[in-house]
C-alpha cells in the first residue's frame, strides 16, 4: 500500500506532522504501507495539482483543504484552512471522521498527537520531545528573542534547515528520521551538518542585513529583502534587533513567489491587537492571528510591496506615539 502525505514544505511544525502521522496510521491502519512525502508551498497559483493524490491512501498535514476525492486524511490548525467558503462547506459534510480541524492548537503536531491518542488510543512516548518543540516552534514559546535567534537547541537548529535548504529533498530525509531519532542526533549527521553549517553561516549574514535594512517606526519593524535571497530568514531576529517592536512586515521572494510576511513580537511589552491573518486574508493570503502572509506571483515585486506598506500603515495606527529603543547591539 503507498500512502501519500503532502505537508506544509520548509516548516519545522510541518515535517514533525508528517513524521507523527505516518507513525501513528502505520501503526494503526496500514502497517506494510509505503510512506512517500510531498512539500506543499503557500503561493498565488493552485496549491494542489491533479498529480498530487497519487496514492492509495492520501492525507494532507498542516496545510489547506482540498476538497478532492481521494484525500483520505486532513489535520490542519490554521485560521486560513480553507481556499473558498465552498471548500469550508464540502468539509462541513464530510462524514469519514478522518478530516480533522482545530485552529485553537499552536502546532499542527500537537493536535494530531492529540486525536491520535484520545480517538485512536495511540501514544508514541519516543516522539513527546518531537512534538513538544513543533508546539515550541510554531507557538513561539521561547523564553526570549535570544534563545530563538541564538539557535542552542537543536530543534532550532533544524528549523534553520529545514526553512532555509534548497529544495524538498533534505526536510524529506529530516521527517524519515524524525519518525525514530532523537532531534540531537538528527542534527549531528553528517548529511545535516553539510547542510546546516553553510546555512548558518548565512544566517548571521541576515541579522546584519536586516537589521541594515529595516525601519522601525510606532511599533512595526519594515525591510524589503528583494536581491538578498534571504526568504528563509529566522523570523525572530527583527524582535533581537528591535525588542520593543510589536510587528513585524517583510517582502522577500524566491524561486517561485514574492512574499510579504506578516508577524507579532511574542515578547512585546504591548498587547497584540491585531488579527494577522485576517488582515493577510484580504489580499489573498493568511495563516494565524499573530502571523500571517501572503504569496504573490512570481515577479509581482511591487504589488506585494504596496500591499506590505498599507499594512505596515495600518499595524502602526495602533501605536501611533510609540517611544522605540535602538537597535539592539548585543
Amino acid at each position: 500500500m503507498r500512502v501519500r502525505i503532502l505537508y506544509h514544505d520548509h516548516c519545522f511544525d510541518g515535517a514533525a506532522s508528517a513524521a507523527f502521522f505516518s507513525r501513528f496510521v502505520e501503526a494503526r491502519f496500514y502497517p506494510d504501507a509505503q510512506f512517500c512525502y510531498t512539500g506543499l508551498a503557500h503561493k498565488a497559483s493552485q496549491l494542489f495539482e491533479p498529480e498530487d493524490f497519487d496514492g492509495d491512501v492520501n492525507a494532507i498535514v498542516d496545510f489547506k483543504y482540498s476538497t478532492d476525492p481521494r484525500l483520505t486524511w486532513w489535520f490542519d490548525h490554521h485560521q486560513s484552512a480553507f481556499l473558498t467558503p465552498e471548500d469550508a462547506e464540502h468539509f462541513r459534510h464530510d462524514t469519514s471522521g478522518r478530516k480533522m480541524y482545530d485552529p485553537s492548537f499552536r502546532s499542527c503536531t500537537m493536535y494530531i498527537a492529540t486525536v491520535a491518542r484520545e480517538r485512536f488510543g495511540f501514544d508514541a512516548p519516543d516522539l513527546a520531545e518531537l512534538v513538544e518543540w513543533a508546539d515550541i516552534v510554531d507557538g513561539a514559546r521561547y523564553a526570549s528573542a535570544e534563545e530563538a535567534v541564538n539557535l542552542v537547541a537543536p530543534a532550532m537548529r533544524l528549523t534553520l534547515v529545514i526553512e532555509g535548504a534548497k529544495g524538498s529533498e533534505i526536510v524529506q530525509t529530516i521527517i524519515g528520521m524524525m519518525r525514530h531519532r532523537k532531534l540531537a542526533e538528527i542534527v549531528e549527521d553528517p548529511q545535516i551538518q553539510a547542510v546546516y553549517q553553510p546555512l548558518y553561516r548565512r544566517h548571521l549574514q541576515s541579522i546584519d542585513i536586516i537589521g541594515k535594512q529595516a525601519q522601525a517606526i510606532d511599533g512595526v519593524v519594515y525591510f524589503d529583502l528583494v536581491g538578498h535571497d534571504l526568504e528563509g530568514y529566522n523570523k525572530f531576529i527583527p524582535y533581537y534587533l528591535f525588542p520593543d517592536s510589536v510587528y513585524t512586515v517583510s517582502v522577500s521572494t524566491s524561486s517561485f513567489r514574492t512574499k510579504v510576511s506578516v508577524g507579532s513580537n511574542p515578547w512585546a511589552k504591548k498587547p497584540i491587537t491585531f488579527n494577522l491573518a485576517s488582515i493577510c486574508e484580504r489580499y489573498g493570503g493568511g495563516g494565524h492571528p499573530k502571523v500571517g502572509a501572503i504569496s504573490f506571483e512570481k515577479g509581482a515585486v511591487e504589488a506585494a510591496r504596496k500591499a506590505a506598506g498599507e499594512i505596515a500603515a495600518e499595524l502602526r495606527t495602533y501605536h501611533p506615539t510609540a517611544a522605540f529603543s535602538s537597535r539592539n547591539e548585543s
